[in-house]
């Protein structure tokens, strides 16, 4: 968690420029049940103004971000992309 919030969530922010609105990260901490584990281990939260203006930031960066990835998990990245209502 170090690595990723101290130095991969600032170069991906860094890269994506001026199309991130707004970012924030959660670490999970458990699952629905007592002493369960969380479902998913951390979730990054990127506020875009669309999923075009998120592709046409991430693109030219994309390998350099993606390379980074083993640096702090094995666990492969599930992305979503979603509408915000409230």
């Amino acid at each position: 968690m170090n690595y990723y919030l101290n130095s991969h969530v600032p170069m991906f922010r860094n890269r994506m420029g001026a199309a991130i609105k707004d970012i924030r990260v959660e670490q999970g901490t458990s699952g629905d049940a007592p002493g369960s584990s969380a479902p998913f281990v951390a979730m990054i939260h990127v506020t875009v103004d669309s999923v075009e203006a998120f592709d046409a930031a991430f693109a030219p960066h994309a390998a350099e971000i993606q390379a980074d990835i083993p640096k702090y998990t094995d666990i492969q990245p599930l992305l979503q992309f979603s509408e915000v209502k409230l």
